[in-house]
């Protein structure tokens, strides 16, 4: 693990954004690269001057939407017999696909948003919505709005830790449904905003 984080450290700090794009564009096209390294360090590198935290969330965010366009007509195109047969090559485990269909099958087309806030299943659900030819403007919206919250609060812990961001990796699996509900809680809390201030334009 410590050559990963290691290898990810100096190729985001020689490519700054290209290398985020890359790496989380990757991620969300199910190639197994952790976005718990590459987000936090972006937000650390923020911190200490060398890139923007907006920039790294909105580049983050992009990344992950265009790998899950990717992901996305993999499971549309080759369907679940090209998965069965080649997702090993991705370290995609029979298992985690059978998860991520289950979750897909049960509770429909907003999975693509909620499972975006979740460790692990978030990578993968792309493939079943492919698979169900979900409309692509919806897989958008929900996409887009899954990855934003959960780029930032990565970006962001980053940030605020600064040369001690590795202490994320410590907790992450130990407390990754907290990170869930903090992420929930930011959403909720922004759309009471928008609700508040919508009403407030209204009665004036």
């Amino acid at each position: 693990m410590e050559a990963i984080i290691n290898f990810l450290e100096k190729y985001i700090s020689q490519f700054g954004y290209l290398a985020i794009f890359i790496l989380m564009f990757l991620e969300s096209a199910c190639v197994p690269i952790p976005s718990e390294i590459t987000m936090p360090f972006g937000g650390f590198l923020a911190a200490i001057g060398n890139l923007n935290l907006i920039l790294v969330t909105m580049v983050g965010s992009l990344a992950n939407l265009f790998g899950s366009y990717a992901a996305y007509y993999i499971g549309k195109l080759g369907g679940r017999p090209f998965l069965d047969k080649y997702g090993k090559y991705i370290l995609l485990r029979k298992e985690e696909l059978d998860k991520v269909d289950e979750w897909f099958n049960h509770r429909g087309e907003i999975t693509v948003f909620i499972t975006r806030l979740l460790p692990g299943i978030r990578t993968f659900i792309s493939l079943p919505a492919g698979m169900a030819k979900m409309n692509l403007t919806k897989f958008s919206i929900y996409t887009i709005l899954g990855v934003m919250p959960w780029c930032f609060l990565l970006a962001y812990l980053g940030y605020i830790f600064g040369e001690n961001w590795k202490i994320i990796l410590n907790y992450y699996h130990k407390f990754e449904y907290v990170f869930f509900a903090i992420i929930i809680l930011i959403i909720v809390a922004f759309l009471i905003f928008m609700f508040i201030k919508k009403r407030k334009q209204i009665l004036k």
